[in-house]
């Protein structure tokens, strides 16, 4: 039997659901399929799309379905009714709880990836639980001490040393420690899924034009020059930057990088998005278990009228299936 994905269906409210019920509807034939989700949520709505879906429930790991129209489901009830498209911050404590329950599937070594569907930040910390995103929660929920965040299309891949900051922030941020700890973490994720011993990495500048020699900031050339001077000594990786963000995304650079490592969100996912939006595949690099994502959010405008596309899922299925062969 092929090992199980482990999938968070996320926001009951929305798309996510949609999107496992429609992908649902051929039988899987790589990797089966755990879908930690509400079971009666997941009827309901696919009752709503018009499409047949047997729900199994988890008892063993060795009896997850993989036929088609059917899922089999670690069950995380919500306690309010769900409508599609409507939030409800009751419905937090259920997302969290099966989010945890997937992770501690996967660091039980039951399944060797997660992959996640979009989650609603806002109505979580409406709730008056902590969440920043799914990077954070997992890395605290498996005592991992740096993970990076990395998204990857076909031809580019970019990774972060900030993530989830507000933009004033972000200059304190960009440390020595910051930059060497994330370079590890990803050089390692490339040696043990991508078998690449020697990943080529272009490193963004903070500033516009990269500093220009001190003239637009000092970030540059107090440490992140310095920084990545001591590091290709040490490090088996050709290092190269700092370089201009606003020219850095061209195809003459992007076919040469295994990965862009940019110093803030929107620095490095405005581009990548822009040319890529719904081909992305979100990866969490660092954690004990493959982790994934799709690269949309819940789309409640949308959820449950039949319109949502799987595309991303699909890619990021196949991508997360791609890392479990290494």
């Amino acid at each position: 039997m092929h090992r199980p994905i482990a999938i968070t269906a996320g926001e009951p409210a929305g798309v996510g659901y949609d999107i496992l019920i429609t992908a649902a509807q051929k039988t899987r034939h790589a990797s089966p399929w755990l879908v930690f989700a509400d079971p009666l949520v997941l009827k309901q709505r696919a009752q709503l799309l018009h499409l047949p879906l047997e729900i199994q429930l988890f008892s063993s790991t060795e009896q997850i379905t993989s036929a088609a129209a059917a899922l089999t489901v670690w069950p995380t009830f919500c306690t309010e009714p769900v409508v599609a498209g409507q939030l409800n911050v009751q419905h937090a404590k259920t997302v969290i709880e099966g989010l945890s329950a997937a992770a501690t599937y996967c660091l039980n070594q039951q399944a060797p990836a997660l992959l996640t569907l979009p989650v609603h930040k806002g109505i979580i910390s409406q709730s008056g639980l902590a969440f920043s995103g799914h990077t954070e929660f997992f890395a605290a929920h498996s005592n991992t001490k740096k993970v990076v965040m990395m998204l990857a299309a076909q031809n580019c891949r970019v990774a972060l040393i900030t993530t989830h900051l507000p933009l004033q922030q972000v200059p304190q941020a960009i440390t020595a420690n910051n930059i060497r700890d994330t370079l590890t973490v990803l050089i390692q994720h490339f040696k043990r899924f991508h078998a690449c011993e020697t990943p080529t990495i272009f490193i963004t500048g903070l500033n516009p034009h990269a500093g220009e020699d001190g003239h637009l900031g000092k970030e540059e050339q107090e440490i992140i020059i310095p920084t990545l001077e001591l590091l290709r000594a040490e490090f088996s990786a050709q290092l190269i930057g700092p370089l201009p963000a606003d020219t850095l995304f061209q195809e003459k650079y992007l076919h040469q990088a295994d990965v862009i490592v940019a110093m803030y969100h929107d620095q490095g996912l405005a581009p990548l998005k822009a040319m890529h939006f719904g081909e992305i595949v979100n990866i969490t690099c660092g954690l004990p278990f493959i982790r994934t994502s799709v690269d949309h959010g819940v789309a409640l405008d949308i959820a449950g009228t039949g319109k949502a596309n799987t595309q991303s899922f699909l890619t990021a299925l196949r991508v997360t299936e791609e890392m479990m062969k290494c």
